[in-house]
């Protein structure tokens, strides 16, 4: 399998199942405020990444450019990243965070430019064009975008994950997969445990097993295993082209709601779908990669 389809297939598990399961788990954020339901998934998370790295992992020494790097992911790229997006949740307006959300690979694609030194293409520039466009149509549905506090919150979490996107690229030259993502969530677990254990005294927590286990299963499944997949294959790809991936999220939310909730599609989000895969394809293959398999079997024959 591609790096690129492996990267499509963690976006699809995560997104996916996070689709089928969100009725439920809205029940746990009704109960749980976002700053303890972001600590608890982390806390799942470290658990996890902890168990199963004993006897796998050999940690490597660290230099003081690989602490500041981890420690920034772990904070900005998990932390910031994790609570904002939770934060946002409550007030914020969906058809509004999709569209903030969407600006990601944008925003990822200059940044990597900057500090990646990635070439910013013109096929790569068109494809994000008309994959953000196809997000706007599989979304919007006629009703008035809305501004509040929380769509602020979802901006954060754009940028957020744009920069975690730049910081594990560059952690992918240095370090392996395992040890990045281990790293970065016990940083980001360790820098919001003190703002949890401030606002305790005024969080009760009471949920039913089953929500415990939902809690559980989400967490080391779709932000514990499947970022760990993320990290491994976004050295490979890059940053710009992985970024991408993450216009597939309304589309896959959109299946899902038609196979499991029986949500109907108009013409309009099926348009939007097959500009948002258009857009992914134009973007995540180049004519270099052709070339290359061109060369590699005219010299094989």
């Amino acid at each position: 399998m591609s790096h690129a389809a492996l990267l499509s297939s963690a976006h699809l598990l995560r997104h996916g199942m996070g689709e089928q399961l969100c009725v439920r788990q809205n029940a746990c954020r009704r109960v749980l405020s976002p700053l303890l339901l972001s600590a608890l998934r982390l806390l799942f998370i470290t658990i996890f990444f902890l168990i199963w790295a004993r006897g796998r992992l050999s940690m490597p020494t660290l230099s003081r450019t690989d602490w500041l790097l981890l420690g920034t992911l772990g904070i900005v790229g998990v932390f910031i990243n994790q609570w904002s997006f939770y934060k946002g949740l409550v007030t914020a307006d969906p058809t509004t965070s999709a569209l903030v959300l969407a600006l990601t690979p944008i925003v990822t694609a200059m940044l990597a430019a900057i500090f990646l030194k990635e070439t910013l293409t013109p096929r790569m520039a068109i494809g994000s064009v008309i994959g953000t466009a196809g997000v706007l149509f599989v979304i919007y549905n006629g009703a008035e975008l809305h501004f509040d506090a929380g769509i602020l919150w979802i901006f954060l979490t754009m940028i957020t994950f744009a920069i975690s996107i730049i910081l594990v690229r560059l952690l992918g030259h240095r370090l392996p997969p395992l040890v990045t993502t281990l790293a970065s969530n016990l940083i980001g677990f360790g820098s919001m445990l003190p703002f949890v254990l401030i606002s305790a005294p005024a969080t009760t927590v009471s949920l039913q097993l089953s929500s415990w286990l939902l809690l559980f299963v989400t967490a080391v499944v779709m932000h514990g295993i499947v970022t760990l997949i993320w990290n491994s294959q976004l050295q490979k790809v890059g940053a710009a082209k992985a970024a991408m991936f993450s216009n597939l999220e309304p589309f896959i939310a959109m299946l899902f709601g038609f196979f499991l909730l029986a949500k109907p599609v108009t013409s309009i989000q099926l348009l939007g779908a097959l500009l948002i895969i258009a857009g992914v394809t134009l973007t995540t293959t180049s004519k270099e990669a052709a070339t290359k398999r061109n060369e590699s079997l005219s010299l094989s024959n």
